[in-house]
C-alpha cells in the first residue's frame, strides 16, 4: 500500500493517512474484510512514530470504515466502497458508417492536442499518458552499465533477451508464444501501420469498430483502404452486423480492440472473442488485436484473441508506452506462421531496429520486478481516479449523458445527445483550461454521434473534479439555453396559430 506524504503541508500527518487510506477504502482498490498494514510495519514504511499510525488508525475507526480486531489487527469493515454508479449507462445506436472520403487529419488532431496540453494551468483529460515511474533514473543508470552494446546493430526482430522477457510476460496473459514472434518496434503506431500495410491494399475494405482509436483510422485512410465502420454496444463490437458485413463486403482486415478498448474503455468477454475468430475464420479475413491498454485492467480479463487462434488469422501488438513512459518508444508485435519474416523485413527498411537504449531500460525494468510493482501502483491509482471521475460526472453532467464503466485503462467515454455541438463545447472547454478529446475524431470520416473521450489517469483528484464540474456547467448551458430556444418557437407557432 502506497501512501505519499507531504511533509511541508499545514495538514497533520496522521490526517494525511487517514485521507489516503479513505480514499482507498471508497475506491474499491481496499476491500471489505481487507487487513491493513501492521502499526509497526506502516510506521516503519512511512518513517514515523508508531503513534502517527495508532492516531490515523483511531480515526480511520471512529469514522466506522475500519474495525480493530483482538490480536489480529485493523480490517476494512463491511461497507459501500464507493458511491460512484459502476453500471455503464453506454447505449448508442446501431449505426453502420462507410465514409466516401477520408476524415479529418489525424496530425492537425495530434499536434492541437499537444499543444494545448502545454498550457499552464490545463487540466488534460485528453491524452493517454500514464502516471510516470518514480524509479527511472535508477533504472536507466543500470540498464546503461553494458554500454559496449549499443555500439553494434541489433537484429530488426529486436534484442533476444527482451524477447525472451516478453514472451514469458505474455504467457501469464493465456498467449503461448516464444521469442521468435515477436517483433520489438517503436511504439504499438509502427506496429499497426506495419500490420496494415501487409495485409491491407490499396481498395481493400477494412473493418473497425465505431468508435475506434484514430490513428489506426488515419493509417488506414492513408494507405486508401476503404473503412467500415461496425458500431459499438455494450458488449464490444456488434457481431451480427460484422457477420453482415463480412459477407457482403469481404473485407481484407478486422481491426480490434478487445480489452480496455480506446475509447470506449469495454473490455469483451471470452464467448464475444471467440464468435469475432470464428466469423474471421469463416470468411479468411484477418485480425489486428490491438491490446495497448492490457496490463491496466482492475480485474481479472479473458485471454486475448490470439490465445485462441489455431490458423494464424491474429496479429497480436502491445506496447509499453501506456504503462512505462511514451518517450521509450517499445512496442511489439506477436506474428505466428508464415507472415513473420515479411514483416520483419518491413521493420528493416523502416528503420533498421528500435532503439537499443530503450530496449535494455525496458528490459531491466522486467528483470528487476520494478515493472510488475510500477503496473500494480497504476491500477490502485487509476481506478481510485476512475472512481472520482465518475462521482464527478454523476454530481455535475446533465441527466441525458450516458458513459462507459471501464475495468481499467486510461479513458472513459460519454455518450451526448445527437444535437449537442461538441466542437463548439471544446473550444469553449478550451477556453476555460480544460481539455478533452471530441468523440467525432475516433470515427471513420468523423460520421459519429456526439462524445467525449475523458482520460483519469493523469489529473490529480481536485482536478478531476474541477474539471468534469467545468464541462458539466457548459453541457447544461447548452441544455438551457436549447431548451429556452425551443421553447420560444413552441410558443411563437402557438400564437401564430
Amino acid at each position: 500500500m502506497k501512501i505519499f506524504l507531504d511533509r511541508q503541508s499545514p495538514k497533520p500527518i496522521y490526517l494525511q493517512i487517514r485521507d489516503r487510506i479513505s480514499r482507498l477504502i471508497k475506491s474499491g482498490a481496499l476491500q471489505s474484510g481487507d487487513r491493513l498494514p501492521s502499526i509497526r510495519s506502516l510506521a516503519e514504511n512511512l518513517r514515523v512514530n508508531k503513534l502517527t499510525i495508532i492516531e490515523a488508525y483511531s480515526v480511520l475507526e471512529g469514522d466506522g470504515v475500519v474495525c480493530a480486531r483482538q490480536g489480529a489487527g485493523y480490517f476494512v469493515n463491511s461497507l459501500n466502497t464507493s458511491s460512484a454508479n459502476l453500471k455503464s449507462t453506454f447505449a448508442p445506436a446501431q449505426n453502420v458508417i462507410i465514409p466516401e472520403q477520408s476524415g479529418a487529419s489525424f496530425f492537425e488532431v495530434h499536434m492541437s492536442a499537444v499543444q494545448a496540453q502545454t498550457q499552464k494551468g490545463m487540466i488534460n483529460f485528453s491524452g493517454g499518458l500514464p502516471r510516470p515511474p518514480k524509479d527511472m533514473a535508477l533504472i536507466g543508470r543500470r540498464a546503461l552499465t553494458n554500454v559496449d552494446t549499443l555500439f553494434a546493430y541489433e537484429v530488426p526482430q529486436g534484442v533476444v533477451t527482451l524477447r525472451k522477457q516478453i514472451a514469458q510476460m505474455l504467457v501469464f496473459q493465456g498467449l503461448e508464444v516464444t521469442s521468435e514472434d515477436l517483433i520489438v518496434t517503436n511504439g504499438s503506431e509502427q506496429a499497426l501501420s506495419l500490420a496494415m500495410h501487409y495485409y491491407v491494399q490499396p481498395g481493400d475494405w477494412v473493418i473497425v469498430e465505431a468508435p475506434t482509436y484514430h490513428g489506426a483510422i488515419a493509417i488506414l485512410e492513408n494507405l486508401g483502404a476503404r473503412i467500415i465502420g461496425i458500431p459499438m454496444n455494450a458488449e464490444g463490437i456488434n457481431l451480427e452486423l460484422l457477420k453482415q458485413y463480412l459477407d457482403s463486403h469481404r473485407p481484407k482486415l478486422i481491426y480490434t480492440i478487445s480489452t480496455l478498448h480506446n475509447p470506449t474503455g469495454i473490455t469483451t468477454t471470452q464467448a464475444h472473442r471467440q464468435e469475432l475468430l470464428t466469423l474471421a475464420a469463416k470468411y479468411e479475413c484477418h485480425i489486428l488485436e490491438d491490446n495497448a491498454y492490457e496490463g491496466l485492467n482492475f480485474e481479472p480479463v479473458p485471454a486475448p484473441i490470439k490465445a485462441l487462434d489455431r490458423e494464424d488469422l491474429v496479429t497480436y501488438v502491445g506496447t509499453f508506452s501506456k504503462t512505462l513512459i511514451p518517450g521509450l518508444r517499445v512496442g511489439y508485435m506477436v506474428v505466428t506462421g508464415k507472415h513473420i519474416r515479411a514483416l520483419i523485413e518491413r521493420k528493416l527498411l523502416q528503420d533498421i531496429q528500435t532503439s537499443s537504449v530503450s530496449q535494455a531500460i525496458v528490459s531491466e525494468y522486467l528483470a528487476s520486478g520494478h515493472y510488475r510493482r510500477h503496473r500494480k501502483r497504476l491500477q490502485t491509482e487509476n481506478l481510485i481516479s476512475r472512481n472520482v471521475m465518475l462521482q464527478a460526472i454523476e454530481r455535475y453532467f446533465p441527466e441525458s449523458a450516458r458513459w462507459t464503466v471501464p475495468q481499467g485503462g486510461l479513458f472513459l467515454w460519454v455518450q451526448l445527445p445527437d444535437n449537442v455541438p461538441i466542437e463548439a463545447i471544446r473550444y469553449q472547454a478550451m477556453a476555460e483550461n480544460v481539455l478533452f478529446a471530441s468523440g467525432s475524431v475516433f470515427f471513420p470520416n468523423k460520421q459519429g454521434y456526439p462524445a467525449m473521450r475523458l482520460s483519469f489517469s493523469n489529473p490529480s483528484e481536485s482536478e478531476i473534479d474541477l474539471g468534469i464540474s467545468i464541462l458539466g456547467k457548459l453541457l447544461k448551458n447548452y441544455s438551457s439555453s436549447h431548451l429556452h430556444t425551443a421553447s420560444g418557437k413552441e410558443m411563437a407557432l402557438l400564437c401564430n396559430f
